[in-house]
């Protein structure tokens, strides 16, 4: 069982543009999710879906929150398993390289390992997909 998603993605944004986009309430609420977030050590987050996308609440912590990396726990309401997700940003003058890593998903139990990887896998390239969207509609609209 696969138990770490790993994306890489070069975006041609500069680099507090992503680190904002990813760490600021606001802006996660706009592309992502509904976020009652804080980039801070030790900050209990939720991320909540509308009922339309069907997605269960997520919980966490803030682990690490260094500018240019994020990393923070990601628990599905409702199924006691941890996991845990880094985004690492470098800058490349102007543009971003962006390296977004998922792990412990083989912490779930049998089946639903294999069904929560594949639904994370496919979720983390919308996710991605997303984000670069919002970038482009962000930097235009300033």
């Amino acid at each position: 069982m696969k138990d770490v998603i790993t994306k890489t993605q070069v975006l041609n944004h500069p680099i507090n543009k992503v680190w904002d986009a990813i760490s600021k309430a606001e802006e996660l609420s706009t592309w992502f999710i509904a976020a009652d977030f804080k980039a801070e050590v030790g900050y209990h987050y939720t991320f909540t879906s509308d009922e339309k996308e069907g997605c269960e609440p997520i919980l966490g912590v803030v682990q690490k929150a260094d500018p240019y990396t994020l990393i923070y726990t990601w628990e599905v309401k409702g199924t006691q398993v941890e996991t845990t997700v880094k985004w690492e940003l470098e800058d490349l003058g102007g543009k971003t390289k962006l390296y977004l890593e998922h792990s412990g998903i083989s912490q779930y139990a049998g089946e639903t390992a294999i069904k929560m990887y594949s639904d994370f896998n496919g979720g983390w390239d919308n996710c991605i997909s997303l984000l670069d969207d919002y970038l482009i509609k962000a930097v235009h609209a300033e």
